[in-house]
């Protein structure tokens, strides 16, 4: 889905595409099944954002272990950021990458690659909605799940 400011309550526009078939990770490797899908979806649709925003990790450590979304960000060539948003503590990760949104106790992690940290977390803390995970990315996660049923 795509939205043209970073507080909008609602997507623009909605993007799908078919995958027959993602194979599982090998055990102890790391989660990429999003990586072909995604890529399948830029190119499906002919779309080149400034920014793209997943929900998974883009490093998997503060030591920037590559993740989904450091594999997305090499895969454009570098000239896409991408920020992801991740609920989940990740172990060795620091503060320092802990984004707290309104009338939320616990934090999301936020890392990125191709964009300034401070401003990526700043782009996450003023995205829409009151809960810990922003409205959008809700959003595209329910389009995605119905899409596949």
């Amino acid at each position: 889905m795509a939205f043209d400011e970073w507080d909008a309550p609602e997507a623009s526009r909605t993007f799908t595409s078919r995958i027959a078939q993602v194979a599982k990770p090998a055990r102890g490797e790391p989660d990429l099944r999003g990586l072909p899908c995604l890529l399948q979806l830029l190119q499906e649709h002919a779309l080149k954002p400034d920014v793209i925003l997943i929900d998974g990790p883009v490093h998997l450590d503060a030591a920037e272990t590559p993740g989904l979304g450091q594999r997305l960000y090499d895969a454009l060539g570098g000239q896409t950021a991408v920020i992801g948003i991740s609920t989940k503590s990740m172990p060795g990760m620091p503060a320092q990458f802990e984004v707290y949104r309104e009338e939320e106790a616990r934090p999301v992690v936020v890392t990125c690659a191709g964009i300034d940290l401070g401003a990526a977390k700043v782009r996450v803390r003023n995205m829409h909605g009151k809960r810990r995970v922003p409205t959008l990315v809700k959003l595209a996660a329910r389009i995605a799940r119905e899409a596949a049923a």
